[in-house]
């Protein structure tokens, strides 16, 4: 009998279930469940199965260039991080608020790593995310104007709740990117969130960005009342290179 209903539980898909009811049989410890507690167990193994896979797709979705955690940051003295203010952001209700988040500061500093860090809580927390390079994000945008799947990419950017542009301002916008940019922007103002990286202190963005108008109109949206980082120290890259792993 409990063979064949294992053998349901797999073929419905119930894997939590199913793992759970193994264990208990191989270590004898279904006697030790009443009928109520072993339906608790079950359900409550199942749920978390299911809510582990969503976050695994969740993540893998996102495409996140770093496996980063909110617990593997570093708070070195010199690189400027308050720990309140990343606690405050990992709890991703600036997401809820459609708050951007600006990450500044030196190549190495890890920039990247923060936004990505952001990136995972908000996944585990069931947001859709998605992280891209800028120039990587743009020319893939200009084939997709060429083959005429411009359109689709643009909603898919419009359905996460949370799009982290990494590398923001390594090169400046030609006309086609600056208007896709604008039209990204102007999708998401007071809907979604943003968080972006760059190696240039936010001042520098106007210039980056070309086009008096279009860049007021950008800057406008993105900067206005944004959370900031502003990283500060020695390359953590550099600094890796000497010290043990995982400092970040």
């Amino acid at each position: 009998m409990n063979t064949s209903t294992l053998d349901k539980l797999r073929k419905m898909k119930f894997f939590g279930m199913f793992h759970a009811f193994k264990s208990s049989m191989e270590t004898g410890k279904t006697n030790d469940y009443t009928a109520d507690e072993l339906l608790a167990h079950l359900v409550d193994a199942e749920w978390d199965d299911r809510q582990n896979r969503r976050i695994e797709r969740t993540i893998l979705y996102a495409r996140f260039r770093y496996k980063a955690s909110i617990e593997d940051v570093h708070y070195h003295a010199d690189r400027s991080i308050d720990r309140n203010q990343i606690m405050r952001l990992a709890d991703c209700t600036f997401v809820d608020r459609f708050e951007n988040l600006l990450i500044t500061g030196s190549t190495g500093i890890g920039k990247s790593y923060v936004a990505s860090a952001i990136g995972h809580q908000a996944c585990i927390l069931g947001y859709r995310v998605l992280y891209t390079s800028t120039p990587k994000l743009f020319a893939k945008l200009k084939m997709a104007k060429a083959d005429g799947s411009y359109i689709k990419e643009i909603a898919k950017l419009e359905r996460t709740q949370l799009l982290i542009l990494d590398d923001f301002g390594i090169q400046p916008f030609d006309a086609q990117s600056r208007a896709a940019l604008m039209e990204i922007i102007e999708d998401r103002h007071g809907k979604t969130s943003l968080i972006i990286t760059s190696q240039l202190p936010v001042s520098k963005w106007f210039e980056v960005i070309g086009e008096k108008t279009i860049a007021d109109a950008i800057l406008d949206r993105i900067v206005h009342d944004a959370h900031r980082i502003e990283l500060k120290g020695e390359s953590m890259r550099r600094k890796r290179s000497v010290e043990p792993e995982n400092s970040h």
